[in-house]
């Protein structure tokens, strides 16, 4: 049974949703959970997981960070792209399937969203206040230059149609542990 097409908003714990056969792709913003929900979803569901900043990484031999700093933008993304390619083969190549986790910016790239079209892919939502909480950006501070969290809201009102576009289904985390997130996906997906 094939997912049904475009966003559908399904709360945790409501209904189940057919197994994907081509695996499962994790998007969202910056600390929504993909890496850890990734991890413990493939853990349960007895399947591998890639993420691609830690693809990226490897490749780099440094943080993906750090290659934004040292080497910019434009490596970063197509180091990236590369990882997204060489993870979706491998849960090709996996008769049980796959987790691949990628990175919060990754769907931006057109050649990304190509590889990614038809695949289930879950939307791990997260809000500004838990984006910037997580991220230790939710205190009070002194002015600084560049306006960080402001930065931050800009990004996540940028990438939140993408996201919400190309899901198959799309997991509020705001108030859920990483550990629920997977423990719900994976009831659905065995179902």
């Amino acid at each position: 049974m094939t997912p049904p097409p475009g966003p559908q908003a399904v709360p945790p714990g409501a209904g189940a949703l057919p197994a994907p056969a081509a695996g499962v792709v994790l998007i969202g913003p910056p600390t929504a959970g993909k890496s850890s929900v990734g991890a413990l979803l493939a853990r349960e569901l007895g399947v591998p997981f890639a993420d691609t900043d830690d693809v990226v990484a490897a490749e780099a031999g440094k943080p993906v960070g750090d290659v934004f700093v040292d080497d910019g933008e434009l490596v970063f993304r197509e180091l990236e792209r590369a990882a997204v390619a060489r993870g979706l083969e491998e849960i090709k190549a996996s008769e049980a399937g796959g987790v691949l986790a990628l990175g919060s910016g990754a769907v931006l790239d057109p050649d990304v969203r190509r590889m990614i079209a038809g695949r289930y892919i879950v939307y791990l939502e997260a809000g500004f206040t838990t984006v910037a909480k997580r991220t230790g950006m939710d205190r009070p501070r002194i002015v600084i230059p560049g306006n960080p969290r402001g930065r931050l809201r800009a990004m996540l009102e940028e990438r939140r149609p993408v996201y919400a576009e190309l899901a198959t289904i799309t997991v509020p985390t705001d108030d859920m542990a990483p550990e629920e997130v997977a423990a719900d996906l994976a009831s659905r997906l065995r179902a």
